[in-house]
């Protein structure tokens, strides 16, 4: 049955004389997680899934989305009159392709211009140009009808002092406008939130997980403005703008403002939004964006920082380990329930803010599907046998922390131990790394896969990603996947003082799925007549399950490199434990 407000939608397009309508998963910034405020296509669909595109014709409708969803679209798009397109699949039509043959000569296709990018936009201007169809790209049509729309994200900012973030606004403006000289722009548009707040020292509680505000920057040779609902900022923040001679301006006026900008602009177009984009009368430099590599190079006070938070988060996950460990046989645990606990033990660390991402906390089998989302009232009993994956992490003053611990619960089959074993040599390979500067991600990550590859068995995602300070827990543009993957820009040279996951695991549907997951960062080593040679420093503190280790499977060195990442965990998280945690602790952290 077609819903109310797609019918609403389609008289909408009739009266503005719109044969076709896109609807995306986006907001205005490219944001990775968007605010309630942006669910437009989950509120036309009812599609519930982070990634997929609506696209509304006169009497039909469709949605693309990935493999990691073709069951669940299939289920909430049943009986409401639109079909579910498999993106990747034989004979599955693009986008364009859709729309083309639906549409006839002069017939006109419409999107928000602020949730579509500037390349989507311009792939979808040549392609229906050149079939005489146009294009209405500042038409927004869900704020007519979505009456009881969330409120636009608005919480109070907070200045990120140089005593976490390293350097003040004014250094980081200087090292900008360096960039901006080497690309011989003049004015450059930041639209991406996580580079606004990086450039600012501010964050803010806009969405669940994300302490990013919505925000925009305009920076020119000798001016900078802050967009952002002015009422927003905290006393702090103004002062630190204002001494920085940063201009505040209303959100919305960005708008107006890309107008008047004296040029050549700097913009990214794989990330800025295409009414922006396509507003800029002025000639374009079209390159990634420079606060990308500068944000993603972690400072000496970021980075000593971020020890601190991992020494503390790695403090938390042990207690929840024992926690988990002495109660799984005496009380009833789900992993929901499992979940709040480890996110009240992190609570109780000092500085703690929010957990970085929703917890994936998955029992058995339900481990094997990487995208398992636990319901209240509808999630997996843990009982005294198998395994537990528990993929979490949290948001400190110091930094943001992601990890992933596969935890034995009572007594495993032949084949989870050997399985167990044989991902924790595959991360033990990747950490163990040394390289020459000028490698990439790729160049390394079959230094993971390979103990599976072995095995004629893969993991259908990438290795690991970078993290973000106090911000996205998936930060480009660096990070391991075995082929370059362009939209996920995480493909970059490694350079010193990117931090990244090291996660590779084994995915058995039916039976479980097993991840073990640290991060760490690039250091340099040796340099030499060869080059300069670069390996990985630890960041992440928290014991691997001995309990699933085969040693009989492992390589000498493999064995050395265990036992030494064991006795550093007691090492560096003993103070922070009662006397019984600490002799609990002491015994699994015994050599192999």
């Amino acid at each position: 049955m077609i819903s109310k407000q797609m019918i609403e939608l389609k008289n909408a397009m009739k009266e503005k004389n719109i044969q076709a309508y896109i609807i995306p998963t986006s907001d205005f910034h490219d944001t990775e997680t968007a605010a309630d405020y942006f669910a437009a296509r989950k509120y036309f669909s009812g599609f519930t899934g982070s990634a997929g595109v609506l696209v509304v014709l006169e009497d039909k409708a469709a949605l693309w989305t990935d493999g990691r969803y073709f069951i669940q679209a299939e289920n909430e798009l049943a009986n409401s009159g639109i079909d579910l397109m498999k993106q990747g699949q034989e004979g599955v039509p693009s986008i364009e392709e859709y729309i083309l043959s639906n549409l006839i000569e002069g017939q006109t296709v419409g999107f928000d211009g602020r949730t579509i990018g500037y390349n989507d936009a311009m792939k979808y201007k040549e392609v229906f140009e050149t079939s005489q169809l146009k294009m209405n790209v500042n038409l927004d049509l869900v704020s007519e009808i979505w009456k009881d729309r969330p409120e636009r994200p608005h919480a109070q900012t907070f200045y990120y002092s140089e005593k976490y973030s390293g350097r003040s606004i004014s250094q980081k403006l200087e090292m900008v406008r360096k960039e901006m000289n080497k690309l011989n722009a003049y004015t450059y548009v930041v639209t991406k939130i996580d580079e606004v707040a990086w450039l600012y020292n501010i964050r803010a509680k806009d969405i669940e997980n994300v302490p990013l505000p919505m925000s925009y920057a305009l920076v020119t040779i000798d001016q900078a403005m802050l967009y952002i609902d002015s009422t927003r900022l905290d006393d702090q923040s103004q002062k630190k703008l204002k001494e920085a001679n940063v201009q505040i301006c209303e959100y919305d006026a960005i708008y107006e403002d890309v107008t008047k900008q004296k040029g050549p602009v700097l913009l990214d177009p794989s990330t800025c939004n295409s009414r922006i984009a396509m507003s800029i009368q002025e000639p374009l430099v079209k390159e990634m964006s420079p606060i990308i590599l500068l944000k993603a190079c972690k400072n000496e006070v970021e980075l000593e920082n971020t020890k601190w938070a991992h020494i503390k988060d790695g403090v938390a996950v042990t207690k929840f380990m024992y926690w988990l460990k002495q109660n799984v046989s005496s009380m009833e645990i789900d992993e929901v329930s499992a979940s709040k606990k480890l996110t009240e033990f992190r609570s109780q660390q000092e500085n703690y803010i929010e957990d970085s991402f929703t917890t994936i906390p998955a029992y058995k089998e339900n481990a094997a599907m990487m995208h398992y989302h636990a319901k209240e009232g509808n999630c997996a009993q843990l009982k005294p046998e198998g395994l537990f994956l528990v993929d979490s992490g949290g948001h400190y003053y110091e930094g943001t922390t992601d990890i992933t611990r596969t935890f034995v619960l009572g007594p495993l089959s032949d084949e989870e131990k050997y399985w167990f074993t044989k991902a924790m040599r595959s991360h033990i390979r990747l950490a163990k790394a040394h390289f020459l500067y000028g490698c990439h991600g790729y160049n390394l990550d079959i230094l993971s896969r390979g103990p599976l590859w072995d095995e004629d068995l893969d993991y259908q995602c990438g290795t690991g990603h970078g993290v973000g300070h106090l911000s996205n827990v998936h930060e480009c543009p660096n990070g391991f996947r075995w082929r370059i993957v362009p939209e996920r820009n995480d493909s970059c040279v490694l350079e010193e003082g990117m931090i990244q996951s090291n996660e590779p695991g084994v995915y058995i549907e039916g039976k479980m799925g097993i991840r073990h997951e640290n991060e760490y960062v690039v250091v340099k080593g040796k340099k030499n007549f060869y080059g300069q040679f670069m390996h990985f420093e630890c960041l992440t503190w928290v014991p691997f399950d001995s309990q699933g280790i085969d040693p009989s499977l492992m390589m000498k060195d493999e064995i050395e490199w265990y036992n030494w990442y064991q006795n550093e965990c007691y090492n560096k998280l003993a103070s922070g434990l009662n006397e019984d945690e600490k002799a609990w602790l002491k015994e699994v952290c015994k050599p192999l």
